[in-house]
């Protein structure tokens, strides 16, 4: 049976538990400087609707890792939707490349990829999931703490979309407390917490939804947020962001109100600063010098966010190369 790799919901906690272990095992070889070129004469076909840095990068380094050839069609380097459906362009590169990523827009998208191309289809994000950030975090919480059941794990902002949504499904699926803690229009999708409370009492694991920052950080051993306007969102959208969710910036308190060992992570890029043109415009239009997290809590020790961004690239190898058979 073809193996994809789209969204949270599709894998059992088994599969992520492979996929974690393989992630580790080529992770421990590249470090080691161990050779893994185990599919020479694979191509893989990297499509870009939204632009990105970390996807993109963590992509071609794993796929020449492992040996494959890589070609990247940036948003104008492809007619998908446009001039070409998307059951036809799947089926043209499945003819042409053994594999393809998908990184843009609506999640049906990468999902009618998958039905048409008859090779493995992997999701670099879409407005509804990111699944290979959450391998990512999970490599990184896995890590930092010596496992992942029991782990309470707090996502502050807007929760309603691909991280909060991939989030809270890897989490119920994982025997992680996930709690969203936003305002209750930035909550996730009911029927999603439906299925995800489902699917944290068979992993003996919690899903709360909550408003207020100090009960939900109590404890709390992950604090992780995002940036609160989503690629591809109006700009004139930040007014009302910044009104809503600056009470849930991740400051010191925040972090002091966790537990005494708590990190903090990030799915990057973050407005910690004026170092960027979005956070120095943003931020001097509201007269704020952080958005989503402060600048001391991003560069202080309980920081892992660059450790999260490396684990892209592992993990990323290990969802190409276990599509195509191989176990850890």
């Amino acid at each position: 049976m073809m193996k994809h790799f789209l969204k949270m919901l599709d894998l059992s906690a088994k599969e992520i538990e492979e996929l974690l272990a393989l992630s580790a095992k080529y992770k421990a070889m590249k470090k080691n400087g161990q050779p893994h070129k185990i599919f020479p004469e694979k191509n893989i076909a990297l499509i870009f609707e939204k632009t990105s840095t970390r996807t993109r990068c963590s992509f071609e380094v794993a796929a020449y890792d492992l040996g494959m050839g890589v070609t990247y069609l940036d948003p104008t380097g492809s007619q998908i939707g446009k001039k070409e459906s998307i059951s036809d362009t799947a089926r043209v590169l499945g003819r042409l490349y053994d594999g393809i990523e998908y990184r843009g827009y609506g999640q049906h998208i990468v999902e009618e990829l998958a039905k048409n191309a008859g090779v493995p289809v992997w999701n670099g994000l879409t407005n509804e999931a990111h699944p290979t950030q959450i391998l990512a975090d999970f490599l990184t919480i896995w890590e930092h703490f010596g496992r992942l059941k029991g782990i309470n794990f707090v996502y502050m902002g807007d929760a309603r979309y691909n991280m909060g949504n991939s989030l809270m499904v890897g989490c119920a699926k994982m025997g992680i407390n996930f709690t969203a803690c936003a305002p209750k229009k930035y909550f996730p999708d009911a029927a999603l917490v439906a299925k995800c409370e489902a699917l944290a009492k068979a992993s003996g694991s919690t899903i709360t939804l909550c408003e207020d920052v100090k009960t939900a950080t109590k404890n709390a051993d992950v604090i992780y947020t995002d940036v609160w306007v989503s690629m591809g969102e109006s700009a004139k959208v930040w007014e009302e962001r910044i009104k809503e969710l600056l009470p849930y910036q991740v400051n010191e308190a925040v972090m002091q109100n966790a537990s005494e060992s708590a990190v903090f992570m990030h799915c990057l890029p973050a407005f910690h600063d004026h170092s960027t043109d979005v956070g120095k415009e943003v931020g001097e239009k509201f007269g704020l010098s952080a958005l989503e997290v402060t600048d001391e809590v991003f560069e202080s020790a309980r920081s892992i966010v660059f450790d999260e961004a490396e684990n892209r690239m592992h993990t990323i190898k290990a969802v190409m190369a276990w599509t195509f058979g191989e176990k850890a």
